[in-house]
């Protein structure tokens, strides 16, 4: 229980870090005299870090262990949150924004692959909430943190503090995460892990990681879009717009709460494909274009439904893959989301650009039909694998 509250403190600071950004960016452009569109070279840096350590998760676990790699991460993101708030450079902005991005998927992968291994699909979810806890606060300290000081820096600095504070618990910790998967999972257990390039060959792995790319970008896209679809292209007012788009948080939060409060008595399958089908539900009303109120009511579905899916494909990962793929493929899994929140979006934005804002609905409502039906296939391929273990 102590490693569970752990984890979910870290989940927090993630989230928090993740949600400062967006707050600090107009005292980030003004302090180093950026474009607006700069921003997307920052999360471009970023994003890159993120998918290089998910993608060597596997290897980095079996290296320093899983709470060795935690402390590690969390020392490395501390750092680069404290060279965000001092440097004068932008291009050493950028790096550290890669190796902040590095600790941050390190962080990632490494506590799902130890909730996935250890802990039901309702710690899952529950543990993913934290995660919309800290990017719903993340704007509200870094707002508070420049009505009273005047410095955007003075967010990163706080952040840079829990987070360092997080890479200590760790370290002193490092003994006690060990893996208990050996003698809880229900299928055989192999004498050793195959190799990342192995599990790359596995189809399931390639299809789960098909799925987190296309689930990455939707959760983030509508996210990212929603704000700029009211105002621009719908005559919401900003003050609205902008608590319907926190509310998209608030719901997305909300969905994992509850999703963990019936994971015992729905599994992972079933709970996805309703997910799937609630947000499609929820992109048509805002397809529908009817109002005010069934636009909020699309969004606020949307971020509720898709909820779920993250959580609850990570702990399906050993029934999708099997378990000798398992860890590498987690952090596979994490690198393919990474890049989905990297693409879907800004291939978005080009959309826009061409037609109109009307048509990400459209475009996101073609994301989620095609994870459905790669999620589909993926379930079929998997009761290939569990087939196998029986027999075994």
């Amino acid at each position: 229980m102590r490693l569970i509250i752990i984890s979910f403190i870290a989940l927090i600071a993630l989230g928090l870090s993740e949600g400062m950004l967006g707050v600090a960016w107009p005292g980030i452009k003004r302090y180093f005299g950026l474009p607006i569109d700069a921003l997307g070279i920052i999360i471009v840096f970023g994003t890159c870090g993120y998918m290089l350590s998910s993608f060597l998760n596997g290897m980095l676990i079996r290296i320093f262990g899983i709470g060795g790699l935690l402390s590690l991460s969390c020392a490395i993101s501390a750092f680069s949150l404290l060279i965000y708030a001092k440097t004068d450079e932008w291009s050493i902005f950028l790096i550290f924004a890669m190796i902040g991005g590095f600790g941050a998927g390190g962080i990632d992968a490494s506590i799902n692959t130890y909730i996935a291994k250890c802990c039901s699909g309702r710690m899952m979810q529950w543990l993913h909430a934290g995660f919309g806890v800290g990017i719903t606060l993340g704007p509200v300290i870094m707002t508070l943190g420049i009505s009273l000081t005047s410095y955007w820096e003075s967010g990163y600095l706080l952040v840079s503090a829990l987070i360092i504070f997080l890479s200590f618990i760790f370290f002193m910790t490092k003994n006690m995460w060990v893996d208990f998967s050996a003698k809880n999972t229900k299928y055989y257990q192999p004498k050793s892990e195959a190799s990342i390039l192995v599990t790359l060959k596995s189809r399931p792995t390639q299809l789960s990681m098909l799925t987190f790319f296309l689930y990455g970008g939707v959760e983030l896209c509508l996210g990212f879009w929603a704000y700029s679809l009211l105002t621009e292209s719908r005559g919401v007012s900003q003050t609205v717009a902008g608590l319907i788009t926190s509310s998209y948080w608030g719901m997305f939060t909300a969905g994992r709460i509850i999703a963990g409060l019936y994971a015992k008595k729905i599994n992972d399958w079933k709970l996805i494909y309703s997910s799937i089908f609630l947000a499609l539900l929820g992109i048509g009303l805002l397809i529908t274009n009817s109002g005010e109120v069934i636009s909020i009511m699309g969004i606020g579905i949307t971020g509720f439904a898709i909820a779920p899916i993250f959580p609850g494909l990570v702990s399906n990962t050993e029934r999708r893959v099997g378990q000798i793929h398992h860890t590498n493929a987690i952090g596979l899994q994490m690198a393919a989301s990474a890049f989905g929140i990297a693409i879907i979006p800004s291939f978005a934005g080009i959309l826009a650009k061409i037609y109109s804002l009307e048509v990400i609905p459209l475009y996101l409502l073609s994301a989620i039909l095609l994870m459905f039906l790669v999620f589909a296939f993926l379930h079929f391929e998997s009761r290939k694998i569990v087939k196998a273990y029986q027999k075994n």
